[in-house]
């Protein structure tokens, strides 16, 4: 099982969906939380809001590494990626950035991502709405 205390700071990242329910606006439909985290601290280093009837685009898989990069001044060894994600757009940047992509099962990545996502569920009301 991983858990935070085996990795170095920015030795990985992990990216996964923060949201349990999509999140609803009237204006704009309906989104998915995308979270870039950093594994040994668990800092939300970015999130993005993608349409739920899209896959992840390149935009924001270039998106988020790049405003990974700007908060912690570097990029990870490895990209740790929920199975649970389209993950194809960060494959495909992960491995021209030089970053070791892992795909990882969702609940390999609890031990990371359930404060986060209990946090996120709580702030929204649990239905999805901010």
């Amino acid at each position: 099982m991983l858990e935070p205390g085996q990795f170095e700071l920015n030795e990985a990242w992990l990216v996964f969906q923060l949201n349990e329910a999509p999140v609803s606006t009237e204006a704009d439909g309906d989104f998915n939380v995308v979270c870039l985290m950093e594994a040994a601290s668990l800092y939300i280093l970015a999130i993005e809001f993608v349409p739920t009837q899209e896959p992840v685009a390149d935009q924001v898989a270039v998106g988020l590494l790049e405003k990974g990069r700007f908060k912690g001044r570097t990029l990870p060894q490895q990209l740790l990626i929920s199975s649970g994600l389209d993950f194809n757009s960060f494959k495909v940047h992960a491995k021209r950035l030089g970053i070791e992509f892992v795909l990882q099962p969702e609940d390999t990545l609890l031990p990371f991502t359930s404060e986060a996502k209990e946090g996120f569920k709580a702030h929204s009301g649990g239905d999805g709405v901010p």
